[in-house]
């Protein structure tokens, strides 16, 4: 029979393999059912779009997803962490959204996440409201600053859009919770459709669109449009196309930019459906280990020009620690850059009404770094 202390050791040895054991199990859970939809199934969907080419999505132009030396890269991670988050609590705006949407308004709630309004239409894009942008809700970036308002608050929109399907642009908890509060469709990129609906969005609200296709919903036209980027849930890439987005109503165009390199077809996009009068574009998580797939703030002042826009105003960054950059760094090197640019920083969660000119926005990141 074992000895009393052996016992003990035995029963203390089980319980320390329990606690990570179960910290492993928490951090899987949900994982398989969040990274969404495997490439076999995939690939039969998609394999028409003359952008998918020898088993995956391709960008027009030559693009490396990262660059460099991987070592270097995790050095700089290491070292970055405290500089890429805010040293004081981010100034949030508790949304206030009238009942009946303006000709040209747009709401931030941080990183991509916005609420349009044009021509008495709303648009919801690549709405985040999840803790993490992660498969796991216990590992994987945390949020820098809270969600401004409750998704709940949200008045009745008449599309979803979606730029690709990266965890910090394409959310699971908060596509379930769209399901139930809204009744609007899910305009996306080709593939996506495919994880909404495992996901349990109905058939019915899924509009699957390739770059320069186009879906009408009131007097609004949304076109998906060419973006300079990659996609994926796991370790399989590219299965699913990313994009940017037009939005254009009888008086007013808007250009949501999701995620991208600098590419050509801006100036293209310009041409064809400018100009804006509002683009977001994204001006952070830049980095020389991924010069190709995400534009620093200088490349997005160019793109705003290719693009014909007037006003401008950032987005993907302040929410997430993505990069190895300083915080505020994206909207310091904007200003820098923006010359005679109109560009407008709102405050997360802060409504700006564009109808009658470009709002004047304060200067309030400066006091949070």
């Amino acid at each position: 029979m074992p000895s009393l202390s052996r016992l003990v050791r035995s029963s203390a040895l089980t319980a320390a393999l329990a606690v990570p054991a179960l910290a492993v199990a928490r951090a899987a859970w949900g994982v398989p059912v969040s990274m969404g939809a495997s490439r076999r199934k995939l690939q039969p969907l998609v394999a028409g779009s003359p952008n998918f080419s020898e088993g995956k999505f391709r960008n027009t132009v030559p693009t490396t997803a990262i660059e460099g030396d991987r070592a270097e890269m995790f050095r700089d991670l290491r070292q970055s962490r405290r500089s890429g988050a805010p040293s004081r609590p981010v100034p949030l705006v508790s949304p206030q959204l009238p009942v009946q949407a303006a000709e040209l308004a747009v709401t931030w709630y941080g990183h991509a996440s916005a609420l349009l309004e044009v021509d008495g239409a709303r648009v919801l894009v690549d709405p985040v409201w999840g803790e993490r942008v992660s498969p796991s809700s216990v590992v994987g970036p945390k949020r820098l600053h809270p969600v401004p308002g409750p998704l709940e608050a949200i008045p009745p929109v008449d599309a979803v859009l979606i730029s690709h399907d990266h965890y910090d642009h394409l959310d699971l908890p908060t596509i379930r919770r769209l399901v139930h509060e809204q009744t609007a469709p899910f305009v996306v990129p080709l593939g996506i459709g495919e994880h909404l609906r495992g996901w349990g969005v109905p058939a019915d609200r899924v509009v699957e669109l390739d770059w320069d296709g186009s879906h009408t919903v009131g007097e609004l036209t949304l076109t998906c449009a060419e973006a300079r980027h990659f996609s994926g849930r796991g370790l399989s890439r590219d299965d699913t196309l990313w994009s940017s987005w037009v939005v254009a109503g009888p008086r007013h165009r808007v250009f949501f930019g999701g995620d991208t390199g600098y590419h050509p077809a801006f100036a293209a996009i310009g041409a064809q459906h400018g100009p804006f009068d509002l683009t977001l574009l994204p001006v952070g998580a830049y980095g020389k280990q991924w010069p190709a797939i995400h534009m620093d703030p200088e490349e997005a002042v160019r793109a705003h020009g290719d693009l014909g826009g007037r006003v401008f105003l950032p987005i993907h960054w302040a929410t997430f620690n993505l990069a190895f950059h300083a915080w505020a760094e994206p909207v310091e090197r904007l200003l820098a850059a923006a010359g005679d640019v109109e560009v407008v920083v709102p405050r997360p969660g802060e409504r700006l009404d564009l109808t009658d000119g470009t709002p004047t926005t304060a200067d309030w990141w400066s006091a949070v770094v």
